[in-house]
């Protein structure tokens, strides 16, 4: 499971990291609301802890803005303002859950785990692009019927794509959310792979779904 935690305190953000990742968790870390969107628009986070008093743009502004984009993600705020009003203005605009600062790492953990299963309920298992489909739960590929065999690391490529369909995704950022690398390895691993994949999704099909955007990266779109 992968949670966005978003807060300019960096201290507070790597007290948070680390208790989440002690709990099992991926966890990446920002320190701005534009930064956070940018992220939750091309990565699919379980869940997202996000600072209210964020320099720039507010972490309210950041959850308003993805419900009124349509994203479901499950958003857990942070404030160290703990008034009533502030938490009914920042349930109203879309979170899912409060809690004030200062607080207990072990209740935030307690509060992100039952914000990823409440959102697992919701969220549907099944990726598809044009005839391509992909299933989250069995990790089973189809495209036109045909099942579709895929190796640990091709389906999490593939689902990284297919949640990123329609927008270019660098090598680099291929390299931090299916391999978790958070430097270039100076290999050609993501163009081995991302051949091994197209050889499975399009090569028997007249339609090619798979794209090399030359000089910036790849993208899967419908035709």
């Amino acid at each position: 499971m992968r949670v966005l935690v978003v807060d300019d305190d960096r201290k507070t953000a790597s007290f948070v990291s680390k208790a989440l990742k002690s709990d099992g968790f991926a966890v990446d870390v920002l320190h701005s609301g534009d930064d956070a969107l940018q992220a939750i628009r091309v990565t699919p986070f379980d869940a997202v802890v996000l600072d209210i008093m964020l320099a720039g743009r507010d972490g309210l502004s950041v959850v308003r803005q993805l419900r009124a984009q349509g994203n479901r993600t499950p958003v857990l705020l942070l404030s160290a303002r703990g008034e009533a009003n502030e938490r009914i203005e920042g349930l109203n605009a879309g979170a899912d859950d409060y809690v004030p600062k200062p607080f207990v790492l072990e209740e935030v953990i307690a509060r992100v785990r039952a914000l990823v299963r409440r959102g697992g309920d919701v969220k549907s298992t099944v990726l598809r692009v044009a005839d391509l489909s992909l299933d989250t739960t069995t990790h089973q590929a189809e495209r036109g019927g045909r099942t579709i065999e895929l190796t640990t690391r091709e389906y999490r490529l593939l689902e990284y794509l297919m949640r990123s369909a329609g927008r270019i995704c660098t090598r680099m950022m291929i390299l931090e959310k299916v391999w978790d690398y958070h430097f270039d390895p100076g290999s050609n691993i993501v163009d081995v792979y991302v051949r091994k994949l197209r050889d499975k999704i399009d090569a028997d099909s007249p339609v090619k779904l798979l794209h090399t955007v030359r000089g910036s990266g790849y993208v899967i779109r419908e035709p």
